[in-house]
């Protein structure tokens, strides 16, 4: 098994969840070739990973024909040795197929499971674990079939060298005109149109209840710069002055930005799962209902630098992805003095 292909093709938040899986296969085998199957959208945080050797781009099923004969050559040419579908769709599992894989491992799920000959049976509906420890049963599974060692892999996932960081941080407090020597808190409301999150008003009421001293930074992403601007007008009026950080150089770029927040708050969106890669620690705001609870979609953050608020789990099923039963008040008497270990 020297030429592994690894398939996590959805989005951003699902792709850093797959990192600590990257990190056990090249753990236990340093000398195989590790391919990772991505979306042009996550292509520069594959590039960022250590334990990814090189990446392909897939057009998505909604690529044209042309696209999608395209990626299935490319899949050919590498002549893999086995290939990783860590989601399984009946386009994932066709792709593997028709490039004729000798190893084609996924989640023993769907019809699609047909195009496999290796499964796992998972129940991820049930949300019983954390995702990124669906993804790493299916390497565990793969090690233990060719017989290699199992070393679990170890937060942080993400780290820049600290010379680089220094600079970013600089670069952010002149842009953004920034107290350096004060913490900074990342706010990210928008949701990428994937998950649940707290209101404007919601935010408004947190941070206005935060204590201590901080600079608080408003990020937004390809379509949420209104929102992130209305937040901003909302905390003026309550005197507080927050920096709008809506523009950046890139996702790289962005990334880099967040590994220089002291805190970062957000629903369970993408921005949250490249904080938690980084270790920054985070805050999370989830519904309550199965299949997203905090439990299943928990951030990569080591022991103690993560925490997380939902709505009350009685009442009617609605009820629970209803955020608006988030009691804010409730949230700050334990939030604030969780803060304080990380200079709040």
């Amino acid at each position: 098994m020297k030429k592994i292909l690894v398939i996590r093709n959805d989005k951003i938040g699902d792709f850093m969840l797959a990192w600590p899986s990257f990190a056990m296969l090249k753990t236990a085998m340093p000398n195989c070739h590790i391919t990772a199957l991505v979306p042009r959208y996550t292509e520069e945080l594959a590039k960022l990973c250590p334990w990814i050797d090189e990446v392909l781009i897939d057009p998505t099923k909604n690529g044209s024909p042309e696209q999608k004969k395209q990626c299935l050559q490319a899949i050919k040419a590498h002549q893999f040795d086995a290939s990783i579908n860590l989601f399984s769709t009946t386009y994932n599992a066709l792709l593997v197929w028709k490039a004729g894989i000798p190893y084609r491992l996924a989640p023993a799920t769907k019809l699609a499971q047909i195009f496999y000959n290796k499964r796992l049976k998972q129940q991820r509906s049930q949300s019983a674990k954390p995702e990124y420890q669906y993804n790493l049963d299916l390497i565990r599974t793969f090690l233990q079939d060719i017989g290699q060692p199992i070393i679990e892999p170890q937060a942080p996932y993400l780290q820049f060298e600290p010379a680089l960081l220094a600079k970013q941080k600089q670069k952010l407090s002149e842009q953004l005109s920034l107290n350096i020597n004060q913490p900074w808190l990342f706010v990210h409301a928008g949701s990428g149109g994937s998950a649940n999150n707290l209101s404007l008003a919601q935010y408004a009421q947190l941070l206005c209840g935060i204590q201590g001293d901080k600079e608080v930074v408003l990020t937004a992403g390809p379509g949420e710069e209104a929102k992130a601007a209305a937040l901003k007008a909302l905390l003026e009026q309550e005197g507080i002055h927050p920096a709008l950080y809506d523009k950046n150089d890139g996702l790289v770029d962005f990334t880099r930005s967040i590994a220089c927040a002291d805190l970062f708050i957000a629903g369970s969106t993408g921005p949250l799962h490249l904080a938690a890669t980084l270790d920054v620690p985070t805050v999370g705001f989830y519904p309550a209902k199965r299949s997203s609870t905090p439990l299943r979609w928990q951030p990569l953050n080591s022991s103690g630098r993560h925490i997380a608020f939902t709505p009350p789990p009685s009442g009617p099923k609605q009820a629970q992805a209803d955020m608006s039963r988030i009691d804010i008040a409730q949230v700050l008497v334990e939030l604030n003095p969780w803060m304080v270990q990380f200079g709040f």
